[in-house]
């Protein structure tokens, strides 16, 4: 557990919600019955230990509201994820959720330096995904002008952008990547024409090395934004203008990490698997979640006098490829071949079974005006960066450029064969 000053103020927010979800016979209850627990066992911030882990499983075995805690005159609003296997998990909010929400967002962007006077572009998909919702209505209270723009129509985006004034992006890194790519084709007379001084981009993990590209390329600070719409949306987390870790919001939240197979608790500096409780939400609130990011927390304090920070993400525990012996994960790669001059940050990882064994290969283009011929020169040199990464020699092909698919919204960078 994140121990803080305010450890007791929590411990008893927690016990609130507990005896809440007791009281409505809320299937949280039924697994601190399992457990032999009752909210009067939660004494001391030591005693969140006891408590049982919820799941993603968990959530879809309850969809679509079986995890509500609140009666359904009282909510506000819905949002859910994507729901790319089986059913989305539908998350709720009410009145007073959506005033945290904002809150915890308003918290996290003026970290990030986003003030009156900023015009930020959200090129997140508007819909039932947390990402752009969570950035509107907060920018909105802040006294930040918005461009809803959502994803896609990328040539729209740039048009925005210099007609309007944009100061501040923010969009998927994946997206971030495609638009990387038009805005090298600008000359600097045009490039001159945009205002953009930052980038927010969050909603899927990348690289250090992709920041020091999309950095190099677009000119201005690239910052981490982290959320999950389980928790909240973004505002769970995000990076401050020294870019030393990802700020989390205390207020709001009770922050483990755990070791994903002993599930014992780790210390500071120890990275294993992040765990939040949330202690503000009503409609839909979540005790001790296993989000399956891999992260750690870093001791000591920032420079800009912030609370409990994160490492950024290496990754997805359900992301992990284990490929002779080593566990791989799909960042580990993109950093390696963006540190190599000729190609691109546009790679896929192509994942089969063989005999019970995973193998894979990597596929990644070209920079334009690299030639042809050069490609078994740049095929060895992201061989060499990745098994200096990873001690692994992995099979590497160089395609042309445009070649393989472009994002709207978050990467989808394993393919399974």
């Amino acid at each position: 557990m994140v121990h803080s000053e305010t450890a007791g103020s929590k411990t008893t927010e927690l016990c609130a919600t507990l005896e809440k979800l007791w009281r409505r016979n809320h299937p949280y209850a039924l697994l601190m019955r399992e457990a032999g627990l009752t909210p009067e066992d939660l004494r001391t911030p030591a005693d969140l230990a006891r408590l049982p882990f919820t799941t993603k499983q968990n959530l879809n075995e309850h969809y679509p509201l079986g995890w509500l805690a609140c009666d359904r005159e009282d909510l506000a609003r819905f949002h859910a994820t994507s729901g790319t296997t089986g059913n989305p998990t539908v998350v709720a909010y009410t009145a007073n959720d959506l005033r945290w929400w904002s809150r915890a967002m308003g918290t996290a962007m003026s970290r990030a330096s986003v003030k009156r006077g900023d015009v930020i572009q959200i090129s997140y998909g508007y819909g039932l995904f947390t990402g752009s919702q969570g950035f509107h209505g907060a920018a909105e209270d802040m006294g930040v002008t918005v461009i809803p723009a959502s994803g896609g129509f990328t040539d729209r985006q740039f048009k925005l952008m210099r007609d309007l004034g944009t100061t501040v992006l923010t969009c998927t890194p994946s997206y971030a990547v495609k638009l990387c790519e038009i805005w090298e084709s600008f000359s600097r007379e045009e490039q001159r024409k945009y205002k953009l001084r930052l980038g927010i981009f969050g909603a899927e993990a990348w690289s250090e090395s992709l920041r020091e590209r999309l950095e190099s390329s677009f000119g201005f600070p690239a910052l981490d934004s982290y959320g999950l719409s389980e928790a909240m949306g973004p505002g769970v987390g995000m990076e401050c203008m020294e870019r030393d870790g990802i700020h989390l919001w205390d207020e709001g939240f009770i922050f483990e990490i755990i070791d994903p197979e002993t599930l014992q608790p780790l210390k500071p500096g120890e990275e294993g698997e992040l765990v939040i409780t949330s202690l503000k939400k009503e409609a839909y609130p979540i005790i001790r979640y296993r989000t399956r990011d891999l992260t750690s927390i870093i001791p000591g304090k920032c420079k800009c006098g912030g609370g409990t920070r994160i490492t950024r993400l290496r990754g997805r525990s359900d992301d992990m490829i284990i490929f002779h012996g080593v566990n791989v994960f799909p960042e580990l790669i993109e950093s390696s071949i963006c540190k190599v001059p000729g190609i691109t940050p546009h790679y896929q990882i192509k994942v089969w079974e063989v005999e019970g064994f995973q193998e894979m290969s990597v596929t990644a283009e070209r920079e334009p005006g690299v030639r042809p011929e050069d490609s078994g020169e740049l095929e060895e040199k992201a061989k060499k960066a990745i098994h200096r990464a990873l001690g692994i020699n992995v099979p590497f092909l160089i395609v042309a450029p445009g070649e393989l698919p472009r994002f709207d919204g978050k990467g989808k960078h394993i393919v399974k064969a």
